[in-house]
């Protein structure tokens, strides 16, 4: 189970995660607006009528650099294609074979944006090399408010483990881009600690371009999972997670109501949070006779070493019932790093810890955070 970090001024602490050992036996240790739902009547010759895509992700003002890692696959020679051309050709077998077969994927779903229900979890084999969900700015993966829609685990048997040590490969590389999700769920789900409403990942390595994420959920309460869009643990080499021009609405969780990690460093550029709730209460560790959480209305980390850099940025209009309306980032031994840049935090209340002159922001970690060219007020 996994441990964590901080009560506003108390010490803070985190547990490693548990890794397998090498006999195979663990050690102890809503649809954005202007979304369409499927139609079988939608063409199947694309390129006779007009393409319509989803509005926009991320911040329109954003003029952060985007490194050659963090830029999105080119998916021009896809390996697979979801879809025959049509909205009623695009279903969740088919995302969920695609998904488990690996590659380069591309939807073929007619013109206009469509909503793809998902019926199971679709989930990575660790034996693919490079996985890419391309939806054109047109698909949506919905978990209808039942379940997780994506899901990565190289320290999961039943995905194949394909080295000695899981919680540290390089592969697979996970690439969502283009893409929306909305309604997932994996509220009662506590493989490694839980959270990851839409996407749990766990080893190789991920990033996010040009897509959004609404509505989604996990536990509303424990002191230590979170994630409501994303929860990460572990990637390859200690690399950051880049997100990339990407909108976060919505989220509901115990903390981290939008993406949440142990341990793990983000690159986040030109993207934008909004209307995200960390809804737990007693923050972690827990306070006595509560159930924990609550931090990180937007953004929760937690761990050792790692970093955060916001670049492009907005943060607006989340909340939390704990610490860090906007950010809870503990660094337990102090030598993790906060860099905000030409970004703006706003608005992002919360009932109670914050670090004094960051309005929004609870933060423990090496000397102060850099903040550049940003406005960050309540």
């Amino acid at each position: 189970m996994l441990s964590a970090c901080q009560s506003g001024g108390s010490t803070g602490r985190v547990s490693s995660l548990p890794v397998p050992t090498k006999s195979g036996t663990s050690a102890p240790g809503s649809a954005p607006s202007g979304s369409a739902t499927p139609s079988a009547s939608v063409s199947a010759s694309p390129s006779a009528t007009k393409i319509e895509k989803l509005p926009k992700p991320g911040n329109p003002d954003g003029k952060a650099s985007v490194p050659a890692a963090a830029k999105a696959v080119d998916t021009s020679k896809p390996t697979r294609t979801v879809g025959s051309g049509t909205a009623a050709s695009c279903t969740s077998a088919a995302v969920v074979k695609a998904v488990a077969a690996g590659g380069i994927i591309t939807f073929d779903c007619g013109p206009k944006p469509v909503t793809i229900t998902m019926a199971k979890t679709a989930k990575v084999r660790n034996t693919s090399s490079q996985v890419v969900l391309d939806g054109g700015g047109r698909v949506t993966l919905s978990g209808a408010g039942k379940r997780r829609i994506l899901y990565m685990n190289t320290c999961d048997e039943a995905q194949v483990w394909t080295t000695s040590h899981c919680n540290d490969q390089d592969e697979p590389r996970l690439t969502i881009q283009n893409m929306a999700f909305t309604k997932g769920n994996s509220t009662g789900d506590k493989t490694d600690g839980g959270g990851g409403g839409a996407v749990f990942v766990r080893g190789g390595h991920v990033k996010v371009v040009n897509s959004r994420f609404t509505g989604n959920k996990c536990d509303r309460t424990g002191p230590d999972l979170g994630g409501a869009a994303m929860r990460v643990l572990d990637q390859g080499g200690g690399k950051p997670v880049y997100v990339v021009g990407s909108t976060f609405t919505g989220g509901v969780c115990s903390n981290g109501a939008a993406l949440s990690s142990i341990g793990v460093s983000w690159k986040v550029l030109n993207s934008h949070f909004s209307g995200n709730s960390a809804v737990g209460s007693g923050a972690n560790p827990a306070k006595a006779g509560t159930p924990g959480g609550g931090s990180g209305g937007a953004i929760y980390l937690d761990g050792n070493t790692f970093s955060l850099t916001l670049d492009g940025t907005v943060i607006e209009k989340n909340s939390a019932v704990e610490g860090g309306g906007a950010i809870f980032f503990v660094s337990n031994d102090r030598t993790g790093t906060l860099t905000v840049r030409n970004s703006t935090l706003r608005k992002n209340p919360n009932d109670g810890f914050e670090t004094p002159g960051l309005p929004g922001i609870f933060y423990l970690g090496s000397g102060e955070p850099s903040v550049n060219g940003s406005r960050i007020r309540k």
